[in-house]
């Protein structure tokens, strides 16, 4: 051994290192930590997290006692926004800046339905927005469900709009389609003449046929099953639940503080 050499040495330097770098670890974190609580110190006033869950009972259709396929409705909303729209393909598109599925309060209720066999999920969605008084929230389209060749759309199409006056305001505007059958309506039978030759109707010889008339097949590419037409008052942390005989609508708003 060199005369003067402190045999603790090297290990002192190998701790001071070491320490060194548990100070700056340490460093970084409460830096982490304060730019967490600035960001925390910057979220908006009436700041929600919003949740939606849309499903379908597993029902025959023709089971159902409500008989809808004579009811007018109207065409499609036009709007720019989707909350959830699946394509011919099965690609789901949306507008929205979706939270994780695992975030969501309402994701172990939709798990629960699926496991029970009586329900088909179709959508699990949520999202963090700002809703002040007076908000007017564009209606955001909804199209899911499978794929009716016929009528080249979804089976479950409609919007979901968001309003806040004094509460907040959730509409639901849904309809389920299945693919139509065809119908018979009647036409008149060719008339022949006393020859066989078949008569023609002109401008100047009308006639008035006595002959029975032909069923004629009209394809129907849609036939409406059911649908949903309610607006909801909704408060932070209620469930609320918007159903029809074959769809049903699960609605969620829990407001967001600067402490959470």
């Amino acid at each position: 051994m060199i005369r003067g050499e402190n045999p603790l040495q090297p290990t002192t330097l190998f701790s001071s290192t070491k320490a060194a770098r548990i100070l700056a670890t340490i460093t970084l974190a409460m830096l982490a930590l304060t730019a967490h609580a600035q960001d925390s110190g910057n979220i908006p006033d009436d700041y929600y997290r919003a949740e939606f869950v849309i499903l379908e009972r597993i029902v025959d259709p023709s089971a159902v006692e409500e008989r809808m396929g004579d009811r007018e409705v109207e065409p499609p909303i036009q709007t720019n926004e989707a909350l959830w729209v699946v394509d011919r393909s099965g690609n789901a598109q949306t507008t929205q800046n979706l939270a994780p599925r695992g975030d969501l309060y309402l994701n172990s209720a939709a798990q629960r339905l699926e496991n029970s066999g009586n329900y088909r999920v179709l959508m699990t969605a949520g999202w963090y927005e700002a809703f002040p008084p007076d908000y007017e929230g564009a209606p955001l389209r909804i199209e899911l469900g499978d794929w009716i060749d016929s009528a080249g759309q979804r089976e479950i199409e409609g919007h979901i709009t968001i309003d806040r006056q004094r509460y907040l305001h959730v509409e639901v505007h849904l309809n389920h389609w299945q693919q139509g059958t065809s119908s018979f309506v009647s036409q008149p039978a060719p008339n022949p003449t006393e020859d066989g030759q078949l008569q023609e109707e002109t401008e100047s010889d009308s006639f008035v046929s006595l002959q029975p008339q032909a069923a004629q097949p009209v394809a129907n590419p849609l036939e409406l099953v059911t649908w949903i037409r309610e607006t909801r008052r909704m408060r932070s942390q209620e469930v609320h639940f918007l159903d029809s005989p074959t769809i049903g609508v699960l609605v969620f708003f829990r407001k967001v503080e600067a402490s959470d």
